[in-house]
């Protein structure tokens, strides 16, 4: 281990200790900062996204942090320890690059992700057999996803045995689809459930259309959200310069200052 991994892992120790540690850190388990992890892994995407060195080498720091934490309570449980964490993945991964690791020849990057999908195949097969039941594509899509990137992991499996759109104008068709029976639900009154089903249905058919277009919804999201932050705070701006508040200002005057934000943009 290197002096400051070394130096981090003490650290950890020394937070975790009985004795004159901190009483935040002893009091905390697997499950109470696993919301920390998200957090921390967003902030890191975050960083990346900016083009900001110093804020990556922060964020990854962070991220670090939280695998040493993990593996400090492991340690302090008994199940495992950092070094035992580090030993599992390096296995791990000499197992499934058999290309570098082994004989296995994979000239290309498709090559590569070729044999990786049948490794995993073989391994779900396995799995199945093992269980007693039949397999199916959608095995092991992990359910602890973030809700839109399952969502495009069960397009892809189902798109490899032909359970797909062809074009993604059918699947602009079918949000469209997913729309008005929405607003049929809306008009009806309908149950919270049955909207919140049919709005979900409108979510995954989006989700799809931005799978067949091959761009990450969570990343258009996050996106969208920078730009609207942006144009609103410009609206609390522009009002502010004129000494007025938003709270003041009516929806139409926010509207025109929404889209005279938005022109500008378009022309920069």
């Amino acid at each position: 281990m290197t002096t400051q991994m070394k130096r981090l892992t003490d650290v950890m120790a020394r937070l975790r200790n009985p004795d004159g540690g901190c009483a935040w850190d002893l009091d905390q388990d697997f499950k109470s900062i696993a919301p920390h992890t998200i957090e921390e892994t967003y902030e890191l995407v975050e960083a990346i996204e900016s083009g900001d060195a110093k804020a990556i080498k922060e964020e990854l720091g962070d991220v670090l942090f939280q695998v040493v934490f993990y593996a400090q309570i492991g340690s302090d449980a008994g199940l495992f320890d950092l070094e035992s964490v580090a030993a599992s993945v390096a296995d791990k991964m000499i197992e499934r690059h058999p290309h570098v690791f082994g004989e296995r020849n994979a000239n290309t990057a498709h090559d590569v992700a070729t044999n990786w999908e049948a490794d995993k195949e073989a391994k779900r097969k396995a799995k199945a057999a093992t269980e007693g039941r039949v397999l199916s594509v959608l095995d092991d899509v992990s359910s602890a996803l973030p809700a839109a990137t399952r969502a495009v992991k069960l397009q892809k499996r189902a798109a490899r045995v032909g359970f797909d759109w062809a074009k993604s104008r059918e699947v602009i068709a079918k949000i469209r689809e997913e729309i008005d029976e929405l607003e049929k639900e809306i008009d009806n009154n309908s149950a919270h459930d049955f909207l919140e089903d049919e709005l979900g249905d409108v979510f995954f058919a989006v989700t799809n259309l931005a799978r067949k277009l091959d761009i990450d919804p969570e990343t258009a999201l996050r996106r969208t959200n920078q730009k609207f932050e942006r144009r609103f705070r410009g609206i609390e701006s522009m009002l502010a310069e004129q000494g007025r508040n938003i709270t003041d200002a009516s929806l139409d005057e926010m509207e025109a200052i929404w889209n005279k934000i938005k022109s500008a943009e378009k022309l920069g």
